[in-house]
């Protein structure tokens, strides 16, 4: 009972839209009419700066973290992931937006990972960051850290329940991010900045 209740919250938490809420109420604005339309940090940060997107960031980061760390302490690693999977569902496909386009789910998987399994998610942050400074690509670090993840994993003798998620994951931001790697190779893809215009 425990670990449902978990995996629960974790998807309560997940579809909590910050992004959304946070642009609604200070600029009265709908972020899903803007930029990339997704309620995640890195369209928020796009579209009005850092001072939106950084909270935005932390926040969705924190609604994969607390989950899986309190599954993870609770139960196990498996309901640690199951939570922070269900949280990137969440984030996804928001309750609290009647299950409509939420977020491509990178900052909360990477939060799953610090909360699950530490060095698997500082890994993976260490590989975006690395990417997006030499490409400016947001879209391409997500790819590239999250299809490192089950690699890194395997390295490190992470258990079976880590290695599995992080394969889950590496999919998921894949296939979330088929618009951009279309983009990406026909060499339309926005650079990203860290000050906007």
């Amino acid at each position: 009972m425990t670990a449902v209740l978990v995996v629960l919250g974790g998807y309560l938490l997940g579809s909590v839209p910050f992004g959304y809420w946070l642009v609604r109420v200070a600029k009265g604005e709908d972020i899903r009419q803007t930029g990339s339309g997704n309620i995640g940090g890195t369209n928020v940060w796009r579209t009005y700066g850092r001072y939106y997107g950084i909270p935005v960031v932390l926040f969705d980061v924190a609604k994969g973290f607390v989950p899986a760390l309190v599954g993870s302490l609770l139960v196990g690693e498996l309901t640690g992931v199951l939570a922070g999977g269900a949280a990137m569902l969440g984030h996804w496909r928001p309750l609290f937006l009647r299950f409509q386009k939420g977020g491509k789910t990178v900052a909360t998987a990477g939060g799953t990972f610090l909360g699950v399994a530490p060095l698997v998610g500082l890994a993976g942050l260490a590989i975006w960051i690395a990417v997006f400074l030499v490409s400016r690509y947001a879209s391409l670090a997500s790819i590239v850290s999250a299809v490192a993840l089950p690699f890194v994993g395997v390295a490190i003798g992470e258990p079976w329940p880590v290695v599995a998620f992080a394969a889950v994951v590496a999919v998921a931001v894949v296939v979330l991010h088929r618009a951009n790697i279309a983009r990406l190779r026909a060499g339309t893809e926005n650079r990203f900045r860290l000050r906007r215009a």
